[in-house]
């Protein structure tokens, strides 16, 4: 069922944009829900569940490093996928070359989201899944104003959906995965952590307070409080 979730939903806003075309807004406040929702279950569950018992100082400042090198390395993913993971594609448009680092980029980022799943509760699946939703929708836009065919768009996103499950079924069934998966999780965590502060800190227009934004944010930590156990 996760598998399907994680492959549905990136197929999901590939289809809502060939066949509904959604209101940008409502892209904009589902990404900073999703935001919220990443950042939340990042704080509430990941962070204390690697530092639980814990109690060598040296692992601990391992797992902190480990975390800050998660944010390092997102930010160099980010200087190829030109910010696709937080809603931003910074690309020459028109274009009929295949952009071959957004994709490579895109799939690293969505493979290494899927690692920490099967150690996590279910917050973190449904956190990714609604994060995936939006980023397709805006890919899908991307790649279909630049002229590029249905079909393409379709295959890069198919092969895109696959990236986080592999991930997941990767971290469930190798042993190395297992014995570090505290490890692995602290630079997934740096990487979270990335992404959803961009995505929900990021300048507004004019410096102005977005309600609307606000309050999908906050929708986004309330669920997360609410429904983490």
């Amino acid at each position: 069922m996760s598998y399907i979730l994680l492959i549905g939903a990136v197929l999901l806003g590939g289809v809502f944009v060939l066949f509904k075309k959604p209101n940008k807004l409502y892209t904009r406040l589902l990404l900073a829900f999703s935001g919220a929702y990443l950042l939340s279950v990042t704080i509430l569950h990941l962070l204390p569940e690697i530092y639980y018992n814990h109690s060598n100082e040296h692992d601990s400042h391992t797992l902190g490093i480990l975390i800050l090198v998660g944010i390092l390395v997102q930010s160099v993913l980010e200087s190829f996928s030109k910010g696709a993971e937080h809603g931003h594609v910074h690309l020459h448009s028109h274009s009929n070359k295949f952009p071959w680092l957004l994709f490579v980029s895109l799939s690293i980022h969505a493979f290494s989201e899927g690692l920490p799943i099967h150690n996590a509760n279910d917050n973190l699946l449904w956190a990714i899944v609604v994060h995936k939703i939006p980023i397709a929708i805006i890919l899908t836009t991307f790649f279909l104003h630049s002229e590029f065919s249905k079909t393409k768009t379709f295959l890069f996103l198919f092969v895109f959906s696959l990236m986080s499950p592999l991930g997941y079924f990767l971290g469930e069934n190798i042993d190395f995965l297992q014995q570090y998966h505290k490890q692995i999780t602290a630079l997934i965590i740096g990487v979270f952590l990335h992404i959803s502060t961009i995505i929900l800190f990021e300048t507004s227009e004019n410096h102005k307070f977005n309600f609307q934004k606000f309050t999908a944010i906050l929708l986004g930590i309330l669920l997360t409080v609410f429904t983490l156990h």
